[in-house]
C-alpha cells in the first residue's frame, strides 16, 4: 500500500481504469461469441452489427489493437458469408 498521496491517487485511478477496460473487453468478446453462436444468417448479420460497432469503439479507445479489431471483424465476415451460403 502507498503512503504517498499522489501514488495513493494513481492506484485508486488504476484500479478504475482496470475495472472498465476488463468490462468493455469482456463486453466485445461475449458479442464476438454471440456472432458465431447465432443460428441463423438473419441473427448473425443483427449480432454482427453490434460487434462491429463494439470492435471499432474498442479500436478507437486503444482497448485493443486497431489491427487486432480488423482482423476480427474480418473473420466474423468470412464466418457470415460461410453461414449464409
Amino acid at each position: 500500500m502507498p503512503n504517498i498521496r499522489s501514488a495513493k491517487k494513481r492506484m485508486r485511478q488504476s484500479e478504475e481504469r482496470n475495472a472498465r477496460n476488463r468490462a468493455q473487453r469482456s463486453k466485445v468478446r461475449n458479442a464476438v461469441k454471440k456472432v458465431r453462436a447465432a443460428a441463423s444468417a438473419k441473427d448473425a448479420e443483427a449480432a454482427f452489427r453490434q460487434a462491429e460497432r463494439l470492435l471499432d469503439q474498442a479500436a478507437r479507445k486503444r482497448l485493443v489493437h486497431p489491427n487486432a479489431a480488423a482482423r476480427q471483424k474480418a473473420r466474423l465476415v468470412k464466418a457470415l458469408r460461410a453461414k449464409s451460403a
